[in-house]
């Protein structure tokens, strides 16, 4: 397995996406409803990447991680054990909802999964922002208040974002997404968001959306995260995000350079976020993500000057546990 490893994209329909993904990445999407979400690499129950080119065509990453695991992970993975990160571009056409997902220590008492995330930002419309953190002085009490009155907005930061930001959010942290942001989301392999206000909004089958105040509110309680701090650096090379779960380094490379990964190191996730690059036989250009396994040596080429995020650090057994 040598071959740079892209699966079929899943399209979510959300109440605040759009269409973008079809002129921002130039893909055709499914029907006429709001696409919020597009699922480039995922390995969950409700979800499964399906490879579209190569010897895995047709295969589900569940099934490559079950057959072949030791050459996409290294030679300890267990057959039994999911890939641990799940990749995503977002269309936020309008603003998320203000949520939060549980930490760790407190998730399997809320019935979730932990979700640490990072937001790259690859388009911005003027004015476009995310709110992530609450401010100094603000605890799960005021908030709870706050949310009577309609004054929740108020007390998270509001961070105005343009194209090239970063943003890491760790589990525990209240956020949400504004609405003119296209975002490609590397984050844990979960899908538990506890909403804690929506703006009033209705879903798209016409009903309010379910709020989970008491389960944010034991999320915010239990965080012990710091604030989080907008990435934004014209560095050739530069980490973009590094915690327990993963590490983000965002690459610029001119046309006509290279990247090597070597085999035996580690899995890694590339994500292709301007211009476009070949490995082997495989061209790559904006919006693609795929696998890059452990067991292979790899040569990234751009063709053009070119921007990729390479994500790592999540294949380690140690990191896994609970």
């Amino acid at each position: 397995m040598t071959t740079f490893l892209r699966f079929k994209p899943i399209y979510q329909e959300r109440v605040w996406g759009g269409r973008g993904l079809e002129s921002f990445l130039g893909r055709k999407l499914p029907g006429t409803t709001p696409i919020g979400e597009s699922w480039e690499l995922v390995d969950r129950p409700e979800a499964q990447s399906i490879g579209v080119e190569g010897p895995w065509a047709g295969k589900t990453l569940r099934e490559l991680m079950a057959t072949r695991g030791a050459e996409l992970m290294g030679p300890d993975w267990p057959a039994d054990r999911p890939f641990p990160i799940l990749v995503k571009w977002l269309d936020c056409r309008e603003r998320l909802s203000l949520q939060v997902h549980p930490p760790a220590r407190i998730a399997p008492q809320l019935g979730g999964e932990p979700k640490t995330e990072n937001w790259y930002v690859a388009q911005a419309e003027p004015g476009a922002a995310v709110l992530a953190g609450l401010k100094p002085g603000v605890d799960a009490t005021a908030f709870r208040a706050a949310l009577q009155d309609n004054t929740a907005e108020s007390l998270v930061h509001r961070l105005p974002t343009v194209a090239g930001d970063s943003l890491l959010i760790h589990s525990g942290v209240m956020h949400a997404i504004d609405g003119g942001n296209m975002i490609l989301e590397i984050q844990q392999n979960s899908d538990t968001t506890y909403r804690v206000y929506d703006w009033g909004r209705m879903g798209l089958d016409g009903k309010p959306r379910a709020m989970h105040v008491e389960q944010s509110m034991a999320s915010l309680e239990a965080n012990t995260a710091p604030a989080p701090a907008l990435v934004r650096s014209a560095a050739q090379t530069v980490v973009l995000a590094e915690c327990r779960e993963f590490r983000i380094t965002r690459h610029r490379l001119a046309a006509g350079a290279s990247l090597s990964f070597k085999a035996g190191e580690q899995a890694r996730i590339l994500s292709v976020v301007g211009g476009q690059l070949t490995i082997g036989d495989s061209v790559l250009t904006l919006g693609d993500n795929g696998l890059l396994a452990y067991a292979s040596d790899y040569r990234v080429t751009a063709t053009a000057d070119s921007l990729i995020l390479v994500t790592d650090g999540f294949s380690s057994l140690e990191i896994q546990k609970p």
